[in-house]
């Protein structure tokens, strides 16, 4: 059974980063793609970027040039870098194997003004 566990949120200022984590259970990880996704309130669920087996990337055009999605499959971990944070990043993130379509129970990330 696959299981996603985030960490690394947080409050911080604008200006500010963050790096999260997603660790996963399982040997499925290393063939799969694996996607960051947020929710704010009041908002839908929303992809911010994902990325294949193989280390291709695809990012949200609102969080292009700031964040940075990578994998390490020897831990089974997928990292979010987010630099320049802004407020309007503030959301709960959740980690999603994509083959599988499991997700993790989210992170809480806020940014303050």
């Amino acid at each position: 059974q696959v299981q996603l566990v985030e960490s690394g949120g947080g409050l911080v200022q604008a200006g500010g980063s963050l790096r999260l984590s997603c660790a996963a259970s399982g040997t499925i990880f290393g063939i799969s793609a694996m996607g960051w996704y947020r929710q704010a309130p009041g908002k839908q669920r929303e992809l911010v970027a994902d990325i294949t087996r193989g280390g291709a990337t695809r990012y949200a055009d609102s969080v292009k040039g700031r964040f940075t999605i990578s994998r390490d499959n020897n831990k089974n971990t997928v990292f979010l870098q987010m630099n320049s944070l802004k407020p309007e990043d503030t959301g709960v993130y959740y980690c999603k194997n994509i083959v599988t379509s499991t997700w993790g129970p989210g992170t809480q990330v806020t940014v303050s003004s």
